[in-house]
């Protein structure tokens, strides 16, 4: 009876584990179905997802310029200060020689900018490209390209929009931090403006020796710095000269107008270039409303053979700080040292680079910036990124010239 008892109870047992048997492997093919083509189908969705929207953040790095300039709390913008700095822009007092003035080489003829490789400054003669030295001349060429002044005020702008007025990095180099301490540079510069007859540490005494013996300056700066006991001073040429180059700003381009909601400013093969711009990976540096991460970047850029030494830019590692391509319309030729006469030749000279050639004889393809390797630039983009480019151009600015300076000198220099 017993054994009887446990034949029925092994019976029942065997039964129940088969039943269990059963139900476990249905559980499982089941799970295996759901998991293996639709997990996979999910999977790759989910990763074009993500794709999708990681072209989407790419595309969102750029903005549309503001309305409005930020400025450093010690120098508010006036109409007195504006002005003065305008007429200070144009006058070649300002050089060690008198004949060279910051309108020189930006001109708002030339959006602010030069059309030459290489500015000539001081003992120097005519305008823009036509422009070349006095004979006998032992002033050796402005070592790099003269960039424009136009939307200078936004320097250091990320993509955030947000920027700061007071250490906003200036020139090729990042010499110089925001507009005021800028516009005292080129007077300290022997080859720009100083000139051979005074030291660095004599001409921005002897400029403001001369604007103190000008009448109408004194007036001028007593009108743009009310209450100061000594108006004329270096601190306040300064901020006359910033005060003004802030009012020069180009924020309603075609593509500025495109990203406020106007669907026709830019044409299609201009969408189509701004995502292949993007795409290439250009927008890794050109980023930002004003097109520029503002950061030093080691490309091996040929060397301009005007120039008897190699420029070595920042820290002396041959790294030059990226460049707005607003207006690029008015830049030109390009590059720090002006060595590519078009847009195209810059182009080309990225995807040489990107393919690992090397352009400068001092500067190897492994010292190149890593996000060069992230660039993916061929021939059939270049024709849509330029179309492109020439939506940033805008060609509504101050070009107001005052036809006569306080100091009675030729207003822009010697420029004839």
């Amino acid at each position: 009876m017993f054994m009887l008892g446990f034949r029925c109870l092994l019976s029942d047992k065997s039964m129940i584990a088969k039943t269990w048997f059963l139900i476990v492997c249905f559980a499982l093919t089941t799970l295996f179905y759901q998991c293996s083509p639709k997990k996979e189908t999910e999977v790759k969705s989910a990763n074009e997802n993500s794709s999708r929207e990681a072209t989407i953040d790419k595309l969102s790095i750029h903005h549309a310029l503001p309305n409005d300039v930020k400025v450093p709390a010690d120098n508010p913008q006036t109409p007195e200060k504006i002005e003065l700095g305008r007429l200070l822009f144009y006058d070649p007092v300002l050089s060690g020689n008198k004949d060279v003035a910051c309108a020189t080489c930006h001109h708002p003829s030339n959006g602010y900018a030069e059309y030459r490789d290489l500015s000539i400054g001081v003992n120097g003669r005519g305008f823009g490209s036509s422009r070349e030295f006095n004979k006998p001349n032992d002033i050796p060429f402005v070592k790099r390209n003269a960039q424009t002044i136009l939307n200078s005020a936004f320097n250091g702008m990320d993509i955030y929009n947000d920027y700061d007025p007071e250490n906003a990095p200036m020139f090729w180099d990042v010499r110089s931090k925001s507009l005021e301490s800028q516009s005292l540079e080129p007077l300290l510069a022997m080859e720009e403006m100083r000139g051979k007859r005074f030291t660095k540490e004599e001409i921005l005494a002897e400029v403001t020796r001369r604007l103190i013996n000008i009448p109408e300056y004194v007036s001028l700066f007593e009108e743009a710095f009310i209450n100061e006991q000594e108006p004329i001073n270096t601190e306040n040429l300064a901020k006359s000269m910033a005060a003004f180059e802030r009012t020069l700003i180009t924020n309603n381009s075609r593509f500025d107008q495109y990203l406020k909601g106007d669907s026709e400013a830019i044409s299609l093969s201009e969408k189509e270039g701004f995502k292949v711009f993007n795409e290439a990976g250009c927008g890794n540096c050109h980023n930002g409303a004003m097109f520029s991460d503002f950061k030093p970047h080691v490309l091996g850029v040929p060397t301009n053979p005007k120039l008897s030494t190699f420029d070595k830019g920042i820290g002396e590692e041959y790294g030059f700080r990226t460049a707005s391509l607003r207006n690029l319309r008015f830049t030109a030729p390009y590059m720090h040292n002006g060595q590519f006469n078009t847009l195209k030749e810059v182009l080309e000279f990225y995807e040489d680079i990107a393919g690992g050639k090397e352009k400068h004889p001092e500067v190897k393809k492994d010292q190149y910036d890593p996000l060069i390797n992230d660039l993916r630039l061929s021939v059939k983009d270049m024709g849509p990124i330029l179309s492109f480019l020439n939506s940033l151009s805008d060609e509504d600015f101050d070009k107001k010239v005052p036809h006569r300076v306080p100091s009675g000198l030729p207003v822009g220099g010697n420029l004839k």
